[in-house]
């Protein structure tokens, strides 16, 4: 189906141009929303319009934002990483949604999370811990250890009965996607064979970056500890005591192949084998029934619109966004490094949100 009506470009300039500098709200002044931003919005055929804007990071004011930035993607990892490996294995037969996890993780049998199925993690329905980090409880950097622990510890609460949006889920489902894939704590060799190398993906890769891909990297939080911010690797704990890779964050990417990405999910059918248009249809269907929030297979309808509008999203911690409508024929990727100014942003939510209702009618 072909794309909405076309994209008012310049109220999505005016929108970032206005993110980049101080605001005041009843007499009190509030930072940027971000340093800078890139934005590109497209359909199947690839990006219709696009834009860069402020600069890659403050303190280095004369270098500009621009198409190749590659940014830390914080929890759209989860999307293009893991999300999108789960589709390839299940379009293989290698699984089911229903799939319980001790019928393929052996460290699950005779524990709580054994009973967790796949589908209840794609839907943050699972009743794993909600904790963000692996911190404190795992204070060991063995990664066969950290995977025993996570995949041992108690449930939250029962599967099934509430949406609680946690990390451990796709850090859980990285490590069944390892699992199958037959790649022990190498998720990056299994994303990068089986996902972006076919789409084109070329300059998508989990951290740590080497110093010429750093020099080309958004900055995010500022470590306390350096007193510089965060670059070239992840600004997520977990990622990093990982190794960098992990299914929940890690994963660097210029905008450009988030694009590619998008596109493919409204084509599938033009680069067979990375995952189906079967498996977009499904995951952006409501899976969670009565259940508030409504959420989809790790996609959750935009803020702000009704499922019915089918607008879904994913947004990342430091300050990304990628947005696919397949009625519209339309997708749309917004990525800031809007962590540079501290975790208290609610301008970014407020941009995120009017970029949003500007891009799609």
């Amino acid at each position: 189906m072909p794309a909405s009506d076309p994209i008012d470009t310049e109220a999505i300039t005016a929108l970032l141009q206005a993110g980049l500098h101080e605001s005041e709200v009843d007499g009190e002044k509030r930072p940027p929303a971000f340093p800078g931003a890139v934005w590109a919005v497209g359909d199947a055929d690839g990006i219709t319009a696009r834009g860069e804007l402020g600069v890659l990071d403050p303190a280095r004011p004369y270098v500009p934002m621009e198409r190749g930035t590659l940014f830390d993607l914080a929890s759209l990892t989860k999307i293009i990483a893991v999300w999108a490996l789960i589709g390839h294995l299940r379009d293989l037969d290698a699984l089911t949604l229903d799939d319980r996890l001790d019928m393929h993780l052996p460290e699950t049998d005779g524990h709580p999370h054994g009973q967790v199925t796949v589908r209840q993690l794609l839907t943050h329905t699972a009743g794993v811990p909600a904790r963000a980090s692996l911190f404190p409880l795992y204070q060991t950097d063995d990664p066969d250890e950290i995977r025993r622990r996570v995949l041992q510890e108690d449930l939250e609460h029962e599967p099934g009965t509430k949406v609680v949006y946690t990390d451990r889920a796709a850090l859980i489902l990285g490590y069944l996607a390892e699992e199958l894939t037959g790649l022990p704590h190498r998720l990056d060799v299994a994303a990068t064979d089986l996902i972006w190398r076919p789409l084109g993906m070329k300059r998508t890769r989990f951290g740590p970056l080497d110093d010429w891909s750093v020099a080309h990297c958004a900055p995010t939080e500022l470590d306390p500890e350096t007193g510089t911010h965060v670059r070239g690797s992840a600004h997520d704990y977990s990622a990093r005591l990982l190794g960098g890779v992990c299914g929940v964050a890690g994963a660097f990417a210029p905008i450009g192949s988030l694009a590619l990405f998008a596109q493919y999910m409204l084509a599938p059918e033009r680069t067979p084998g990375v995952f189906s248009a079967e498996w977009v249809t499904r995951s952006l269907q409501i899976h969670t029934g009565d259940l508030e929030p409504a959420r989809g297979l790790f996609w959750h309808p935009a803020p702000g619109t009704n499922p019915i509008d089918g607008i879904w999203v994913h947004y990342g911690f430091t300050g990304g966004a990628m947005w696919i409508a397949p009625a519209q024929g339309r997708w749309a990727a917004l990525m800031t490094n809007a962590l540079y100014y501290g975790r208290r942003r609610p301008r970014v939510t407020e941009v995120r949100n009017t970029f949003r209702a500007l891009v799609f009618s």
